[in-house]
């Protein structure tokens, strides 16, 4: 939360329905035509377009997930966009472990991809990711009704609603290993006592920079941050460069694969003597009641999931009394990313792909006897 407050498993896979994963993302990156209508001639002529730069241009992240699935899930209503690289898994081992991904509010599935592609080398494709687009954001549709809800029950119900979907029967179904980033920590937190209810399991959960006592004092300074934000762009690379060079995401690479999921085409507006070609898919300050349902009972939630329990963070950022006293007792593993904002799973995939599959192997490989970090 550092700089929030600064700033047959795989027979059902193969059922669904698989989608190419391209640098476009097919109708995001169509160029669009200049909406710019002519300006009084006292205000002179509309500033030049700027040529995009080849340098930040989008990547595709066909490299960095197997498939891109388009889930249908009815209990809410939507078709889900997933990311999903399966896991290895040999004859006689088992179902396997995927790590559930649930990104923070105004990104995508997509801002995990440099991290799942390091997840994949460094366990030798042995542990699976799963990345998802939540609703209002990415490549999630609504199938009927309104898609605007993004209270916490409603995330977490359409999180547990699709990995039903996609694992129907719980014995079949790998372990999960749940990770949630900012909003997406919350997430996670809370679908973890759901899924255990019905009997899936939890190898741990991860929330990735994200306390909630300095999310809670950050609130009422998020509108002066949000205004401080470009209201659209003349092209995607120009979206790429500003949030490079704004460190909104210090890492050019990720930043390529994932910011054009976070714009789209901006319809014309005529009330507007100026426009830009590329708008914001999820405006952030649209969901501003909804930012207290999603971390207030954070931390209580975070320390009483009954699995192992890490918190990374992306600087030596306050603990809540809470977390303070969670920590002393070893309830909970801390691990801070240094050189990171954030976005630390896009600055530093990484240390972080290092850490979380250090935070698996320890507590879901654990010895017969010994306990798992956090469980007392």
């Amino acid at each position: 939360m550092s700089d929030l407050y600064r700033s047959a498993m795989q027979a059902r896979i193969a059922k669904l329905p698989h989608l190419p994963i391209d640098a476009s993302e097919s109708d995001e990156q169509e160029e669009a035509a200049d909406s710019i209508s002519s300006l009084p001639s006292s205000m002179g002529p509309p500033r030049p377009r700027r040529e995009p730069n080849p340098a930040l241009s989008p990547i595709s992240a066909s490299s960095y997930f197997t498939e891109a699935l388009q889930i249908s899930v009815p209990a809410s209503q939507l078709d889900a966009r997933v990311y999903y690289t399966p896991p290895r898994v040999a004859q006689g081992e088992g179902t396997g472990t995927i790590m559930v991904c649930h990104h923070g509010a105004g990104f995508s599935g997509l801002s995990f991809a440099c991290f799942a592609k390091q997840v994949t080398e460094i366990t030798a494709g042995e542990c699976g990711v799963m990345s998802i687009d939540a609703r209002r954001h990415g490549k999630t549709r609504p199938t009927g009704g309104s898609d605007q809800d993004l209270s916490i029950d409603v995330l977490v119900s359409d999180l547990v609603n699709l990995l039903q979907i996609v694992f129907p029967d719980p014995a079949l179904a790998p372990s999960f290993v749940l990770v949630g980033h900012s909003m997406g920590g919350a997430v996670i937190v809370h679908a973890c006592p759901r899924l255990l209810e019905r009997k899936y399991k939890i190898g741990g959960v991860a929330v990735l920079d994200v306390v909630e006592g300095s999310a809670i004092e950050a609130l009422p300074h998020m509108p002066v941050v949000l205004n401080s934000r470009p209201q659209g762009f003349g092209s995607v690379e120009e979206a790429i460069e500003w949030h490079v060079t704004a460190n909104q995401i210090r890492n050019p690479i990720s930043a390529r694969i994932s910011v054009p999921s976070l714009i789209i085409e901006a319809p014309p507006d005529p009330r507007k003597l100026r426009s830009h070609p590329y708008t914001w898919r999820t405006p952030l300050g649209s969901t501003g009641q909804y930012w207290e349902s999603w971390f207030r009972g954070l931390s209580t939630s975070f320390l009483n999931a009954r699995t192992a329990r890490l918190l990374v963070l992306a600087g030596t950022d306050r603990l809540d009394k809470e977390l303070m006293i969670g920590q002393m007792q070893g309830k909970f593993q801390m691990v801070v990313v240094p050189g990171t904002g954030h976005m630390l799973h896009e600055d530093d995939p990484v240390k972080l792909a290092e850490t979380l599959v250090a935070f698996w192997r320890r507590n879901e490989r654990v010895v017969v006897g010994v306990k798992k970090v956090g469980e007392l």
